[in-house]
């Protein structure tokens, strides 16, 4: 098989912009050999469709008139000058790749002949019950550190459930929708596992929602509209009721306006409410109670001021959709923690650079007592984006000044411990680049991703480095990482999964969760899920995998 390298031009920052570029594209593709899928775009998007036709137009023309004056050029002895201007960008890709297995990137390999769980016809009110006869999901009895049972969502970050470590891993089964990426990560409850996902679509991305068996792969509902209209793509992560009744999510990705905090019935994957703001929400929502939390987050220009709302914290009572109370707070991107008072903390990012603490008290219950809705902000050296973690008395944080696509010329990046009371900081520890996703804590210590390509342990008491590791060359690690206790699970962007020894991060073993045949663009940035015994981490090209191991213990 031979091997394809993709060599991307970037034209402005922002971790949603090499997506739509490379939509564009391969949705023209794709729609030219799906005729019944042309015709459901033109009754859906007939706008789009006419812009898109008249590009393909244009391009026709252009390409025909190069090939004539080429000939020309060719006749008249100027082929040559041509010749010399022109890049050979399939000599680029290869010489990419020469460096790449030089330094051992491409050694790890997918097993071959995976299963494919072959999706569900998707629709606006999802099909099937899948449910309990209650209308939720059958959830676990207990959360991972005895707390109350937030599915992957507590606010120890450690992506982590019930069972084993497991180690040898090989695929039990995979989900592959058609041209979709998984960005978000996803969420493991009982016998269910909730994804969301970014579908290819004409100029862009659409969104898909999807209910799976966490035995077979196969879904039990999939959602891709609201109503006539189509979902909006998915950074978020979804959230589950602890009642298992209701899925919370929020949409866009970061050039996306007019973007709505979401609400489904988890068992049949029906349109509880939305909450609609005119940005985007690529923050995770955090639950307490009937109350949902998330962040929204600004639209920022060229030169990387707001270009209007700088963003707002809301809150949505998920019973009714009732909006509860919004905080305007600079570009809040984060997910947040809630403790168990209520307390809301979060990040601001870019043009915030902050940790917030927030009261969730209703507004009259507040203006009777005479208190504000921001209970402490703590200015910090960058923007704060990665998911916040609690442990203990200790509010912990990670930012940087990259992004997820671009690291800054002079790149730097942190790790932040704060107190739950008061704000101050307790400690800090530096890095040579962003710490995008969130620190899971676990005892006495925290793990975290760098975009150094790094997977670094902290000590909780004082931010004391244990260790780093380097899980692929220098591809980045973006997302969060999942941590057991004994084992640390990491993504690196450029498809990576590996599996470390928490006790000295040595790399105990790397499974390639990309299609071999479509490397990506190194967008991996899934937050993986570990749950008894199994693996659940999605992909750029590769869809979503469950993986499981020969054994629990090395």
């Amino acid at each position: 098989m031979g091997t394809l390298a993709v060599v991307p031009i970037f034209m402005s920052a922002g971790a949603a912009v090499l997506p739509a570029v490379v939509a564009a594209v391969t949705s023209v593709v794709a729609l030219a050999v799906r005729p019944r899928e042309l015709l459901r775009l033109c009754r859906r998007r007939p706008a789009a469709v006419g812009v898109s036709l008249g590009v393909i137009a244009l391009g026709v023309v252009a390409a025909t008139w190069w090939r004539t004056s080429d000939t020309r050029a060719a006749t008249s002895g100027r082929g040559e000058a041509r010749a010399a201007a022109h890049h050979d960008w399939a000599r680029v890709a290869e010489d990419i790749i020469a460096r790449e297995r030089a330094a051992g990137v491409l050694t790890a390999r997918a097993p071959a002949g995976l299963p494919t769980a072959a999706p569900g016809q998707a629709t606006g009110a999802g099909q099937g019950g899948g449910g309990s006869p209650a209308g939720s999901v059958s959830l676990p009895s207990h959360g991972s550190a005895g707390g109350p049972l937030i599915l992957g969502r507590d606010a120890s970050r450690c992506s982590y459930g019930t069972g084993p470590s497991p180690v040898r891993l090989s695929t039990f089964w995979r989900y592959v929708p058609e041209e979709t990426m998984f960005l978000s990560g996803p969420l493991v409850a009982g016998n269910r596992v909730f994804a969301a996902g970014c579908q290819s679509d004409l100029g862009g991305y659409t969104g898909l929602l999807a209910c799976l068996d966490a035995e077979t792969g196969k879904p039990i509902w999939e959602v891709t509209q609201k109503g006539d209209d189509v979902l909006r793509p998915f950074f978020s992560s979804p959230a589950l009721t602890q009642d298992g009744k209701y899925l919370v999510i929020g949409q866009g990705l970061h050039a996306d306006r007019e973007c709505s905090l979401l609400c489904f019935e988890a068992a049949t994957g029906k349109l509880h409410w939305e909450v609609k703001t005119g940005l985007h929400i690529e923050s995770s929502p955090a639950i307490h109670g009937d109350m949902a939390v998330v962040g929204a987050g600004a639209i920022e220009g060229r030169d990387g001021k707001a270009t209007g709302d700088p963003g707002f914290v809301l809150a949505v009572r998920i019973s009714d959709g009732r909006e509860l109370w919004r905080q305007a707070v600079n570009d809040p991107e984060s997910a947040p923690a809630i403790d168990e008072n209520g307390t809301v903390y979060i990040g601001s990012g870019f043009n915030g650079s902050a940790v917030v603490a927030l009261r969730s008290e209703p507004e009259e219950q507040l203006r009777a007592g005479e208190l504000d809705r921001i209970l402490w902000r703590t200015a910090v050296a960058h923007p704060v984006v990665s998911a916040i973690a609690l442990a203990g008395d200790l509010v912990i944080a990670g930012g940087g000044n990259s992004d997820a696509v671009h690291s800054n010329r002079n790149a730097q990046g942190m790790v932040v411990a704060l107190d739950r009371k008061t704000g101050r900081i307790r400690w800090q520890t530096l890095f040579e680049d962003s710490v995008l996703g969130g620190s899971a804590c676990r005892e006495d210590r925290l793990v975290c991703p760098v975009r150094t390509g790094e997977v670094a342990a902290l000590s909780l008491k004082d931010g004391r480095v244990l260790w780093r590791a380097a899980i692929s060359s220098q591809a980045p690690v973006i997302a969060g990482c999942a941590f057991t206790g004994q084992r640390v699970y990491a993504v690196s962007s450029d498809g990576y999964l590996a599996v470390l020894d928490s006790r000295d991060g040595r790399v105990v073993e790397r499974v390639y969760l990309n299609d071999q045949a479509r490397p990506g663009t190194g967008l991996a940035m899934c937050l993986p899920q570990v749950c008894g015994g199994r693996v659940v981490a999605g992909s750029e090209t590769g869809g979503l995998h469950c993986l499981v191991g020969s054994e629990g213990n090395e």
